[in-house]
């Protein structure tokens, strides 16, 4: 009987022998560079708050919890915290229970609440995922992150929890909350560092000069676009900004550099 040629990557008849390493190459690709965990918090009025967790090393690595825009949801940050994990931060995205199905997926948190509910409620779930943070055995710093609506409730977290939260990072804040000046009066409690940025776009970036200006913080840094910027956290995508993201990230990652775990 005739014996048939193994179709393996070591027999050239079937395949030649230097794309072996090529497929093996491929398939590294297209596996997770980071560990990405699902976890469930729980805010104090008992809703559940979905979020993915992404592990950059133990827990004396600093902290950043990561807050989505409008009609948005953990995903915002599916390409941005990759990069703070390579930077040597633990990162939190969470679907707060106002947002969307921006980005081809569904805010968990919004579907299981039954309906969208107000900016302002949603800072019961920054509180959650700052709280779980620090139950979660972390002696690290702690980092809040927001993007449009939730740049403004970053600020009123950080007033309320001074001794918790360790810098501030604004993406396209403003006063968009109900009570009038909310930002503004919160903003003028927090005195650790602070890094804010927005579309280049006049107003928004008054509206964030003029919110930094009351913070009685040493460390102020305006980022203002020189080359191109979007409305939050989407400045720093790829997708959404392809002209000036490597210009934002520039700055994003000088201001984190006072609080990376030095070797």
């Amino acid at each position: 009987m005739r014996n048939h040629p193994k179709t393996s990557c070591f027999s050239r008849k079937w395949l030649p022998a230097v794309l072996c390493p090529l497929l093996f190459v491929i398939i590294g690709l297209a596996l997770p560079v980071y560990a990405q965990k699902q976890v469930t918090i729980t805010a104090s009025d008992g809703v559940k708050v979905y979020a993915d967790f992404y592990p950059a090393g133990g827990n004396s690595q600093p902290y950043i919890l990561l807050f989505h825009q409008a009609g948005s949801n953990r995903a915002e940050y599916a390409p941005i915290a990759p990069r703070l994990v390579k930077l040597g931060f633990n990162c939190l995205a969470i679907d707060q229970r106002s947002g969307g199905g921006l980005w081809g997926q569904e805010n968990e948190t919004v579907g299981h609440v039954g309906h969208n509910g107000n900016y302002s409620d949603a800072l019961k779930d920054l509180e959650a995922s700052l709280a779980w943070a620090r139950s979660s055995g972390n002696n690290g710093k702690v980092l809040v992150w927001g993007s449009s609506y939730s740049a403004a409730l970053v600020f009123l977290l950080a007033a309320e929890h001074q001794q918790e939260v360790a810098g501030v990072l604004a993406f396209s804040p403003g006063e968009y909350l109900d009570a009038s000046d909310a930002v503004h009066d919160a903003a003028a409690k927090v005195s650790v560092p602070i890094f804010v940025t927005s579309a280049k776009d006049r107003t928004e970036i008054a509206a964030a000069k003029s919110i930094l200006a009351v913070a009685p913080a040493r460390q102020k840094t305006q980022f203002v676009p020189h080359i191109a910027g979007v409305h939050g956290s989407s400045t720093l995508r790829e997708d959404k900004n392809r002209a000036g993201e490597s210009e934002n990230w520039l700055a994003v990652e000088e201001f984190l550099d006072n609080f990376r775990q030095k070797d």
